[in-house]
């Protein structure tokens, strides 16, 4: 691999030195899909837009539908210009977009991979792309093992001497942890475990990336950051969305692996994690694979006593009437897929011994967002706090979505001649405090694959440790279906999640 001049990413400026992202020739498999329209092409834009991109980029859309490279960037413009985070700029486009190539062939077509080989080596002698190849399986899981192995045939996944090839594979890594395993060992024996990059955008959104900086950076925050200290935490992800078309992947899946199998459980990674001996991407997934082994099991009737599954019914949001999942296009009347799904869980190593950590996802909420609620413990029940009211305890909130930032919650005198103590909020917003919108998601994950950084994507033991773990909720769910519990469309979830927290003297917060 070429080695480049260590220089500071803007992007990443005060966390870590890293390589320059190099040249090199992106091959989206799936270029006509959504995520392509949606997320990709915006972000290369918007890193286009930034600077940020390699000096020489080729972008190929590999795609079996009939169309025109013409064609092809007329519906990424229009698309770019309706979900990019910043206005397009006519002369900008023009230029980004004379990067973008479309190659029209099957997946399984080996002559298709033929006339790519001669459009990457053609990019690499009109754009000196330098021989490097990034790879993006933006395609159903399915389709993985017909393209990787095409690539493995026609020679498209070694690298040639003095350059590198990557590729970038899409979650759901698997359906269970025997399936992970089986895609794992498909991925590498086509390329190794350091060129793998398994996405998960949660962990390129920037509050997830600044959970270490919270951390390790501010004294005031680590030597609080354990059990003497923390009362319980709660990790929640919640929309007022339903399944929106996607019944079919989504009734195969459920609340558990759509969201917990793999967001939640990196965000539990990093807020818990102990330090790492250095900020490279093994020494921090290190960290975060020792939390999962330290997950304590939940199989068998402990899951019914520790977990809360649920689906909703009809109901209201924003008062207007939505119909239950049952109701929705594609959904079985009789599917036990859970929409809701709550965990009391406990980590057992010594920083975390006796801390309920609470996790809960859900569809059709009343409110949408991401968020980690730290709630320490109260101060002793004397001076200010012996009344029999009392006082609220200290909350740090890491909102991830949709408005970034940081919140503390602490008690202060209400102004006056009498003694009343109340919560107040200190509120930190990445938006106002740093002038500019934060990046998206997928620009820092794209710009990281480039500079082969792998530190926000999920290694392989990471994927199965977390599938492990989900294995025992999903095989002691299969035994039975009378614990499915059900809410109205625009509530906050079942009574039984109520309960679940209340048994540990907690309330679930709201958003």
């Amino acid at each position: 691999m070429n080695s480049s001049p260590i220089t500071v990413n803007p992007l990443r400026e005060g966390i870590a030195n890293r390589l320059a992202p190099e040249p090199c020739t992106l091959v989206i498999f799936g270029a006509t899909g959504d995520l392509t329209h949606r997320k990709l092409i915006p972000a290369l834009y918007n890193l286009a837009a930034e600077g940020a991109l390699p000096p020489a980029i080729t972008i190929i859309g590999f795609a079996r539908r009939e169309k025109t490279t013409e064609e092809f960037r007329a519906e990424l413009e229009a698309s770019t210009r309706r979900f990019s985070r910043t206005p397009v700029s006519d002369d900008l486009w023009k230029s980004f977009a004379s990067s973008i190539v479309y190659h029209r062939s099957a997946f399984d077509d080996a002559e298709g991979y033929k006339q790519l080989a001669f459009a990457m080596e053609e990019a690499d002698q009109k754009r000196g792309t330098g021989g490097n190849r990034l790879y993006y399986l933006a395609v159903a899981p399915d389709q993985f093992p017909i393209i990787l192995s095409q690539l493995r045939e026609s020679g498209l996944s070694g690298a040639t001497s003095g350059s590198w090839s990557r590729v970038i594979v899409e979650k759901p890594f698997g359906t269970d942890l025997a399936s992970a395993k089986e895609l794992n060992s498909l991925v590498n024996e086509v390329f190794p475990e350091s060129d793998t990059y398994r996405i998960d955008h949660y962990l390129g959104k920037e509050t997830a990336q600044n959970i270490m900086v919270l951390r390790f950076a501010n004294s005031i925050f680590e030597s609080l950051w354990n059990s003497n200290h923390i009362s319980h935490v709660q990790i929640t992800a919640v929309e007022p969305l339903g399944v929106e078309g996607r019944a079919g992947y989504y009734d195969k899946s459920g609340a558990m692996r759509d969201m917990v199998q793999n967001h939640l459980l990196q965000l539990l990674t990093l807020t818990t994690m102990e330090p790492p001996t250095s900020l490279s991407a093994d020494a921090i997934r290190d960290e975060k694979v020792k939390v999962l082994r330290s997950l304590r099991p939940l199989k068998g009737e402990d899951v019914f006593r520790h977990v809360v599954r649920a689906q909703y019914k009809e109901g209201l949001i924003n008062g207007q009437p939505v119909p239950g999942y049952r109701d929705a296009e594609g959904v079985p009347k009789d599917s036990t897929t859970e929409t809701y799904v709550a965990l009391q869980v406990n980590i057992d190593n010594w920083r975390w011994a006796g801390v309920p950590f609470f996790i809960r996802t859900a569809k059709r909420m009343p409110k949408g967002g991401s968020e980690i609620a730290i709630t320490f413990k109260s101060v002793p029940r004397v001076l200010f706090n012996k009344n029999e009211e009392p006082l609220d305890e200290n909350v740090l909130v890491i909102r991830i979505q949709p408005d970034e930032g940081v919140s503390l919650r602490m008690s202060a005198k209400r102004p006056g001649s009498s003694l009343r103590i109340e919560p107040v909020k200190m509120d930190f917003h990445y938006g106002t405090s740093f002038g500019k919108a934060t990046p998206e998601a997928y620009e820092r994950l794209l710009l990281d694959a480039m500079s082969g950084d792998a530190t926000l994507f999920a290694r392989r033991d990471e994927v199965e440790e977390a599938w492990a773990f989900v294995d025992g909720i999903e095989d002691a769910w299969k035994t039975r279906s009378d614990d499915l519990a059900f809410h109205a469309a625009g509530s906050w979830g079942p009574a039984e999640a109520t309960e679940l927290a209340a048994r540990h003297g907690v309330t679930w917060r709201r958003m």
